[in-house]
């Protein structure tokens, strides 16, 4: 896929299932060419998790939705790390390439002459990137960093969920896609800084440092207020009405994120905006539930749409809540190229999620689907 500001960076891709091959996806997206290094006969995990699976026209493996999500612009090699041949193929590879990527267990890249010092000896321009689950070293740095386990472990799944419900996790592995977006992140950083140095470095992150990272004001709530947050549901700790409410067809999200806006918010649900229970938003943070009783009926009385319009006439944020069909048949989607659409060897014409990003003077080029196991077998060490 030729374009995008990272074109002609060559990417060695050992990761697999979700949090290296994010990585690589934003890598890929930015231009990067990335080939992608998969265990013969079965590949990357995530090949193998469905439903859904699609399945080829004529002959040909059937292809699981959730790799299909993660791996375009990719080329696929096959390599056996066991073999002494293969092993050697590999190391033809990572000699060429500006970065490496991978989410081994510790000891497998000394096993495989790839470590750190190594590396740096054989292609001392070369950037590598580590993502681990929990950090290397220190208790915990052995431990499999699987998403769900650190969701839990770094404290998100503690802040999620109805009020005074079961913690939750989030409905994507978002661990891992932090931990690759963090990765990807310190990547082009050492890209950047190579260009003055001439030298590459090695970065790691992790899951548990992606967790940590997000925490933002919930994270200060604790460290600086000693105050150990709960799930909330769909209510802001700290801002109020600020969540989702319900309508005669529906949820509406609202945003009344000041007092400025809560004087407009106020009237269009039958309320004062000098109301001494709710004039300022520590009244309205304090008295919630009265709050969410006063404002109920007038926004049950009417549907999602009617609010939406009657809002944002307001000048009051507000959207409705969606589901992934309306999300992707959305105007606004389609106007900002977020959904791929991709000719795909053995499954025909595919959508896929989009990048989001979009660069004025290196555009990324046409979008190539996500490769067959060994499909770029030839000529793979370049």
């Amino acid at each position: 896929m030729p374009g995008g500001p990272l074109d002609g960076v060559r990417v060695v891709d050992l990761t697999r299932a979700m949090a290296g091959p994010y990585a690589t996806l934003m890598l890929a997206d930015a231009g990067a060419e990335v080939t992608k290094v998969e265990r013969p006969g079965s590949g990357d995990d995530t090949r193998g998790w469905g439903p859904p699976f699609l399945e080829p026209e004529g002959d040909g493996e059937r292809q699981a939705g959730y790799f299909l999500s993660v791996n375009r612009n990719k080329r696929s090699v096959t390599l056996d790390l066991k073999d002494a041949d293969d092993i050697a193929w590999l190391h033809r590879l990572v000699d060429a390439a500006d970065v490496i990527v991978e989410n081994f267990r510790p000891g497998v890249m000394e096993r495989l002459g790839l470590d750190e010092e190594s590396l740096a000896t054989r292609n001392p321009r070369l950037v590598g990137l580590s993502i681990t689950g929990f950090g290397e070293g220190g208790p915990h740095g052995h431990r499999s960093g699987f998403d769900q386990i650190l969701q839990g472990e770094g404290g998100l799944m503690s802040l999620t969920g109805p009020v005074g419900g079961t913690p939750t996790k989030v409905g994507v592995p978002i661990a891992d896609i932090l931990a690759g977006m963090f990765g990807a992140y310190g990547v082009t950083a050492a890209l950047v800084e190579r260009e003055r140095s001439g030298r590459g470095q090695w970065v790691r992150t992790s899951l548990l440092g992606g967790m940590v990272a997000i925490h933002t004001f919930q994270g200060t709530r604790w460290l600086l207020a000693g105050e150990v947050p709960q799930p909330g549901g769909n209510r802001h700790p700290s801002i109020q009405p600020y969540g989702a409410f319900d309508c005669a067809d529906g949820q509406v999200n609202i945003a009344v994120g000041s007092e400025g806006l809560w004087k407009r918010f106020a009237p269009l649900v039958g309320l004062e905006p000098d109301d001494p229970r709710f004039a300022t938003n520590g009244d309205r943070v304090e008295r919630i539930e009265e709050l969410e009783a006063a404002m109920g009926p007038a926004l049950a009385s009417d549907t999602v749409k009617r609010w939406v319009a009657r809002l944002e006439e307001a000048g009051v944020p507000a959207g409705k809540v969606a589901g992934l069909d309306e999300v992707y048949a959305s105007a606004q989607v389609a106007h900002l190229g977020l959904i791929d659409e991709v000719a795909h060897p053995t499954l025909g014409d595919l959508q896929l999620p989009g990048a989001p990003v979009h660069w004025s003077r290196t555009p990324r080029g046409a979008p190539a689907p996500p490769p067959l196991l060994g499909e770029h077998n030839e000529g793979s060490d370049g």
